[in-house]
């Protein structure tokens, strides 16, 4: 009986040894299963270009980019990596034009499990197109020079991809900080941003004197790009030596800026004519440069909740939205008038002061889209998250205007990462480092290690970066 037991033992395993043996010893079946479960960019999608520069890939498992992956965009071969938040997600770059059709490709093997080497998400194909450019002007508002239609273009092109930095001069007429962020980091600054805040003071001579341009073209003849604002100062009772541009410092009245005969208006239009005196030898001499007067008009004023500080802290702004739109509008038109043409302007919106429980939206005051090019908010102190919501609401303002930095440094905290505030969707044309005497090497509002950042990152555009055809 055991012999027979045996055999039939031996007659009911050996089929099984027989099926399983199928000739492919070292055949291994993947013990981890990758799907995909959700894509930034839908199939068919019409995008924004200058906003859409990334697609992000979420998976059921965590996932790396295999050494060999051969990702294309139009043919044109990508490069991905993981997000920076969870090993479940692959983030790709993307570098799009408006108006075009774009197909891409992800073959089978190019992302591959963590966990197990024989796993990897199945092929991806996605078509998706851009946006017509539409919204932006192809021209500026009212500069007709080459130089400054060739800066606009500039910006233009690399909105949404890129970002232009730069730096405060001191408040001053020099290039001082722009010098000592390259001493810190090996690269410029792309622009160095000269304030008018001491045009009152300007004469030959003097310790400041606007009307030697040799700090401005020396920066222009090493590739660099030029920014003008003004902080402007104004006498603070008629007669005064003593200037401010605070609104509770002086009794200056920016309604009767506005009529002919007071000492406001000679005041306004005297100050006027030496700025202009200014720019108008760098426009002879082929310098264009992007403007920013009146800034930060609003202040606090547009707070749900008034209160004793709800206010404008600048003249411009202490008297309300129209008075300070007929301002602008008298600089602009004066500023034309005189043949000024090398200017982009730069209108400052307060926005919501990044909360929109306590605070509307300052859209009574802005000039009009015939009287600006670009629309920019100043902020400190103000993280990643908070960036991406002041942008994504200035850019649903104003959809016709591309959306800058116009200030930024330290508040309470410390300013966020350029790459941060980029990855979390501040796009920012342009950001401005204001200047701190004293604070770190480069005596700015952001640390060290800010700029060691910035400067290397790879959305910030630097002065050795720039490539506007000369």
């Amino acid at each position: 009986m055991k012999r027979l037991h045996l055999l039939l033992l031996s007659v009911v395993i050996l089929p099984f040894l027989a099926c399983g043996d199928d000739g492919n010893d070292d055949a291994v079946v993947p013990s981890v299963n990758i799907t995909l479960l959700s894509q930034s960019i839908d199939e068919g999608a019409l995008v924004n270009a200058a906003t859409t520069t990334v697609l992000t890939l979420s998976y059921s498992n965590t996932v790396a980019v295999s050494p060999d992956a051969n990702i294309t965009l139009n043919g044109t071969k990508l490069t991905a990596s993981n997000s920076a938040t969870t090993k479940m997600m692959v983030d790709i770059p993307l570098a799009l034009q408006p108006g075009t059709a774009y197909t891409l490709v992800i073959p089978a093997g190019s992302i591959v499990s963590t966990k197990d080497a024989a796993a990897s998400a199945p092929a991806f194909t996605l078509h998706f197109k851009t946006k017509e450019r539409g919204a932006i002007p192809e021209t500026p508002v009212t500069a007709s020079t080459y130089e400054a239609r060739r800066l606009y273009s500039f910006f233009l092109d690399n909105y949404g991809r890129k970002t232009v930095s730069s730096v405060m001069a001191d408040v001053n007429w020099n290039n001082n900080c722009a010098e000592k962020v390259y001493s810190l980091t090996g690269k410029h600054p792309a622009m160095n941003c000269y304030d008018f805040i001491h045009i009152c003071y300007s004469a030959p001579g003097s310790w400041i004197n606007y009307n030697d341009l040799k700090p401005v073209q020396d920066w222009v003849g090493a590739g660099g790009l030029v920014q003008l604002m003004w902080h402007f100062n104004v006498p603070k009772s008629e007669g005064s030596t003593d200037y401010s541009f605070y609104s509770d410092e002086n009794n200056f009245k920016g309604s009767n800026a506005l009529v002919s005969g007071t000492w406001e208006n000679k005041w306004f239009y005297e100050q006027m004519d030496q700025v202009i005196g200014v720019v108008l030898k760098l426009q002879q001499a082929g310098i264009a440069a992007t403007w920013r007067p009146f800034h930060e008009a609003a202040g606090n004023a547009t707070a749900k909740q008034q209160a004793n500080w709800t206010k404008a802290w600048f003249w411009w702004g202490s008297e309300g939205a129209e008075v300070y739109k007929q301002l602008w509008h008298a600089m602009f038109d004066y500023f034309k008038q005189k043949g000024v043409n090398n200017l982009i302007w730069v209108w400052t919106t307060q926005n919501f002061n990044g909360n929109s429980q306590q605070y509307v939206q300052d859209t009574d005051w802005y000039p009009g889209n015939d009287y600006c090019d670009m629309v920019a908010r100043d902020l400190y102190g103000i993280d990643a998250a908070g960036n991406a919501l002041e942008f994504q609401e200035i850019q649903a303002a104003y959809p016709t205007k591309m959306v800058a930095l116009g200030e930024c440094g330290r508040g309470s905290n410390e300013a966020a990462l350029m790459g941060q505030a980029w990855a979390a969707g501040a796009l920012w044309s342009h950001f401005m480092v204001w200047c701190d005497k004293g604070k770190g090497s480069t005596d700015t509002m952001c640390s060290d290690d800010w700029w060691r950042a910035a400067m290397t990152d790879e959305h910030v555009i630097t002065r050795e970066d720039l490539t506007i055809d000369k």
